[in-house]
Order: structure tokens, then C-alpha cells, then sequence
């Protein structure tokens, strides 16, 4: 690799006591920036480390000698070198006075994108996320020269801050044959990446630092006009992008969308799910971990499609050595613990459920304030199953519930320590656990039971007592119970020695409020989302009602009885 730097250019402005302790510094060549503040000592920054330059505190006349030798700051408190990539950036009291300078150095790297070469060359737009300082903008540099002296394409580099081609009217010579078209003011980028298309006829657009909504959408019109981008945004990651409703357009937008029945039991999720809205306007994304080693997504729609469902995507890691080799690890994505394939004994005449009797024992329950019959604050795939402590001789029992709570029912085994396993479909399933109601509305559950021969526990209501009760029975039942009733109608009541010691209409009521609690509490207030609650009474529904405007929030009712339900809007 070549490295241009211009140093002595930036030392040239600094204060002589510092520009000699620099010239004369053994780790002169690795300085990322000199930081100037007001009645402090000045301090150089490197990878590693940061030293103090001097015993004597800075003062407002040195600071103001440094401003003087440099051109003028710009709307974002930037300024730069004439032909240097140096950037300085100053700090103002609340008069706009300059207390404070923060002078970075900027270089050159040739060379530096050998790891993605191959990636730029394809002619896809790239999308470079990486923390400050690890190397975006060089990056961002080098591929601009690369794509216009070695591939022969016209490039146009937007340059809000001058930090790629450099401060003054004559771009750096590290950008090669490729154009720069400056902004004047931080807010109009987005109308100088429209402005550079349509009329300078470029093949490809550089931009460093996208950060608004509308860079986000100028950004989307120049990829459908068949422009290559090559652009950087803020994120270390790409779940990052995803996660920031500024930015998500990028890699396509996110929305949520409600999922047929037959496909939620086929993907194993609930019926409401994310995905991606739209084909993302990068299709290769970079994660910058370090300046040696890189993070490569291929496909960002891919990607994105599968962490939107609960998957590992499938990644590179690009690395080089010191002596220039490139290392390329292919991570293959990992299946997730609820979703793997589970061996199951073909279906025979006798019922399935044949167990030994455990010795029934009721531990107690979690906090009702620490469960939530309807909201999940996580994906399936990372609440993986604990391993069962009793009874490890015994095969565990793969039980599906169906259109329930899939984490209730999982607190509820792992605080009972019941010998069963929770799956994601019917056909890797032992038996089903559903509300009664859903054998009444749903015929096909009943038709897939029969077809693979599973039986089915109905339980009255989505509670931990409820599906206590139920899963103690099942795992506690004798052989001769079980085949004594029809696998289709195994519908569990609650047990004399399981039964609650309050009303149920006591316990329906407290349960809709905490239910509601939770939702605004986990998902409305901090995720800014509406939220449907479980079907209820009209009675319990005003009492919901009334609970959420304690909140200053609004709820309607959704649907007819008897599925009229609560939606709960943010604010």
C-alpha cells in the first residue's frame, strides 16, 4: 500500500511547541488527529493511545493563530487545507467563539480496497457502515480512484465537507480522474446527488455520510436510474440500518405485514411479522470492523430477509495480512434451535403420547407481572430450549402450540422441569396445545391433526395457570388415560390438585390488564408500535380502555364478537 499524507502541511498550522513534538514523535506516521481545547493541554491521538503534547494549557491566541492560517468554516464548523485531505472541526460557546479544535489527519491509502476489489468491479452499488475512525472515507477515496483511473468510468463524488477530494476549488489528486461537485451547506446534499445525475451523466456517485430521509430517498432515485452507488451511513452493523426508520430505506424498508394462517405454522412465527418493503437500494453492504478486516454481505436482500426472520444470514469475513495476503472465511449461517429438524417415529394406530409417570410436583409459578400472554420482546430463534434436568432417560414430548404464546409455554416447562420440547410445526410435532376456542373456528387444525395422527390439548385460556395445568396432565397421564379418549378430543380441564386458588373471572380480568400493561410498557411507548390485544368482553375491554389512558395513550376495538379485541396506538 501507498500512503500520501501531506503531515507537515497540518503541523504547519499547529503551535510551534506542539509542531515540534510531533515532527520529532516515533509514531508520527499512525497520528489520527490533534485535539486543541480551550485551558487544556493539547493532546495527539493515536490507534492505540493518546499522549499529552505539552505541560502548558492552550490558549485563546493559539487557538485563534490556527483558525487564521486555515480557510473558512463552513455551515457543519468544518474546514480544511488547501489541496490536503486534513479535516479540522471546531468547537463554539454559545456565543460562536471557537473554544476548541479537532485537528484530523487525512491520508491516502492506494491499495487499500484490495480485500472488496473484486466486489467493486461487479458494478453493483456498495454500502460501507463502520464506526468513526475506522477507515470509511479513505475507503470511499480509493474506490473512487480505483472505478475512474482503472476501470475507466465517469465518477462524480458528492462531497458535502470536503473530506474526500479535499479542501479548496482544485480536487486532490488521490480521487484520479474522478469528479467532485461540493455543497454549500450540509441540508442541500440531497439535491446536489439529484442535480449530479441528471446533468453530468455519471455512471457512478460517491457520497460519504448519508444521514437523513431524504439522502436516503435521492439515494433510492439515483440506484433506479441504473447509477452504481458507492456511499457510507452511519451503523456498525447492518441490523443497525434496520433498526433506524431514517435509514432502513436503504436495504429495502421495513414493514409489517399479517401472515396467512398456513403461513405462519410454516415459517413457525406469529401472524404478525416484519419484512422487507421494498428491493434495497445498495445490494452490497461492508462492515467495517477494523481497518484489516472486513465483514461482507453479498446480498443484502438476502440478508435482510433473513434476520427479519429470526435467521443467521449467511456472511464473509475478508482479512488482510501484513504482508498483503487476503484471507476470505465463508460463515456458514447457523440453523436456529426451535427450527432444526427433529427425527419423528412414524405415525402408528396406538396414540403417541406413551410416557412414563412423573411424580407430579407443582412448583411455583413466575410473577404474573413478569409475564405476557400476548407480547414477545424477542424473535423465536433466540429463546433457544433449555435442556431438561429430570428425567433424561425419558424422550421429551414435541409439543406445538398453536396461535398461543410460544414463551409462556416455555416459562411454564422450564419452571415445571416437564419433559417436553417446543417445536415450530405440526409435522415435528407429539401433540398440539391450543385455546378451545381455535378447535372451534379453525377446522383445519382438526384435519391436519388427524393426518398425522397428533392430538390435540385445548386449554380455556392463554394463562401460566391454564397451561400449567394442562402440560401437567399431559406428562402425568397413564397410558390407559390417554388411550381411552380420542387424540382429537384430549381437551385438558383443569385438575382438581392444579386449580387456582382465586375466581376465574377475577383472574380473566387481572390477566387482560397486565396484558395490556405489558404491551405499553415493552413494545408501544419504546418501539413507537401499535399493538392488538387478545379477544375480550366488552366489560374487560372497557376496563383496558381505561387502563391504557393512563398512559395519555389511544386504543380502539377492533373486530366483531367474538373476537373484538383492544389496539393500542403510540402516541
Amino acid at each position: 500500500m501507498h500512503t500520501t499524507d501531506d503531515l507537515q502541511k497540518l503541523l504547519e498550522i499547529l503551535p510551534q511547541e506542539i509542531q515540534q513534538q510531533l515532527t520529532q514523535h516515533p509514531q508520527r506516521d499512525t497520528l489520527v488527529e490533534v485535539v486543541l481545547d480551550l485551558g487544556r493541554r493539547p493532546e495527539a491521538r493515536f490507534p492505540s493511545q493518546a499522549q499529552y503534547l505539552s505541560e502548558q494549557l492552550v490558549t485563546r491566541e493559539q487557538l485563534q493563530a490556527c483558525v487564521d492560517r486555515l480557510s473558512h468554516f463552513g455551515a457543519d464548523n468544518r474546514a480544511g487545507i488547501e489541496q490536503t485531505l486534513h479535516r479540522i472541526s471546531a468547537i463554539r460557546n454559545r456565543t460562536g467563539e471557537i473554544i476548541g479544535l479537532t485537528c484530523r489527519v487525512g491520508r491516502a491509502i492506494e491499495g487499500t480496497i484490495a480485500m472488496i476489489r473484486d466486489l467493486v468491479e461487479t458494478g453493483q452499488s456498495i454500502l460501507m457502515l463502520g464506526r468513526p475512525g475506522v477507515g470509511k472515507t479513505t475507503a470511499l477515496r480509493e474506490i473512487a480512484r480505483v472505478l475512474a483511473d482503472d476501470l475507466n468510468k465517469r465518477v462524480v463524488i458528492i462531497d458535502t465537507s470536503n473530506e474526500i477530494a479535499g479542501d479548496g476549488d482544485i480536487p486532490h489528486p488521490a480521487i484520479g480522474r474522478a469528479r467532485r461537485m461540493q455543497v454549500a451547506r450540509p441540508e442541500l446534499q440531497h439535491q446536489v446527488m439529484i442535480e449530479a445525475v441528471e446533468n453530468h451523466m455519471p455512471e457512478v456517485i460517491v457520497i460519504d455520510e448519508i444521514g437523513t430521509e431524504l439522502e436516503a430517498l435521492a439515494a433510492r432515485t439515483i440506484a433506479e436510474r441504473g447509477v452504481q452507488l458507492v456511499g457510507t451511513a452511519h451503523g456498525n452493523q447492518l441490523e443497525n440500518l434496520i433498526k433506524n426508520p431514517t435509514l432502513s430505506d436503504l436495504v429495502g424498508g421495513i414493514q409489517s405485514v399479517t401472515l396467512g394462517d398456513d403461513e405462519a405454522r410454516r415459517r413457525g412465527s406469529q401472524k404478525s411479522v416484519l419484512e422487507r418493503k421494498a428491493p434495497p437500494t445498495f445490494e452490497i453492504a461492508v462492515e467495517m470492523q477494523e481497518r484489516q478486516k472486513w465483514t461482507v454481505h453479498e446480498s443484502v436482500m438476502e440478508t435482510v430477509d433473513r434476520l427479519l426472520r429470526g435467521q443467521h444470514p449467511a456472511v464473509q469475513t475478508r482479512s488482510v495480512s501484513e504482508q498483503g495476503q487476503i484471507t476470505i472465511t465463508h460463515e456458514v449461517p447457523r440453523v436456529p434451535l426451535g427450527r432444526q429438524s427433529v427425527q419423528r417415529t412414524q405415525p402408528t394406530s396406538t396414540p403417541i403420547l406413551k410416557r412414563p409417570t412423573p411424580t407430579r410436583r407443582v412448583l411455583p409459578f413466575p410473577s404474573r407481572l413478569e409475564t405476557n400472554p400476548m407480547v414477545q420482546t424477542q424473535p423465536d430463534w433466540q429463546r433457544e430450549t433449555i435442556p431438561l434436568a429430570q428425567d433424561t432417560t425419558e424422550q421429551a414430548i414435541a409439543l406445538y402450540p398453536y396461535q398461543m404464546s410460544r414463551s409462556l409455554v416455555e416459562q411454564t416447562i422450564e419452571q415445571l422441569n416437564l419433559p417436553i420440547r417446543v417445536v415450530g410445526g405440526v409435522e415435528r410435532a407429539d401433540a398440539i396445545l391450543t385455546l378451545r376456542a381455535n378447535l372451534r373456528k379453525h377446522a383445519n387444525l382438526r384435519r391436519m391433526a388427524e393426518g398425522y395422527e397428533v392430538p390435540i390439548y385445548a386449554v380455556k385460556a392463554n394463562t401460566v395457570t391454564q397451561i400449567a395445568s394442562t402440560l401437567q396432565q399431559m406428562v402425568g397421564r397413564d397410558e390407559q388415560a390417554i388411550g381411552s379418549r380420542s387424540p382429537l378430543e384430549a381437551s385438558v380441564p383443569t385438575p382438581e390438585w392444579g386449580k387456582p386458588a382465586y375466581n376465574g373471572d377475577e383472574d380473566d380480568e387481572w390477566d387482560a390488564l397486565e396484558e395490556a400493561r405489558l404491551a405499553v410498557e415493552q413494545v408501544v411507548i419504546p418501539k413507537g408500535q401499535p399493538v392488538e390485544l387478545l379477544p375480550r368482553s366488552a366489560e374487560v375491554r372497557k376496563m383496558q380502555h381505561e387502563f391504557v389512558e393512563h398512559y395519555r395513550l389511544k386504543s380502539t376495538s377492533v373486530g366483531t364478537e367474538p373476537d373484538c379485541r383492544l389496539r393500542i396506538y403510540p402516541a
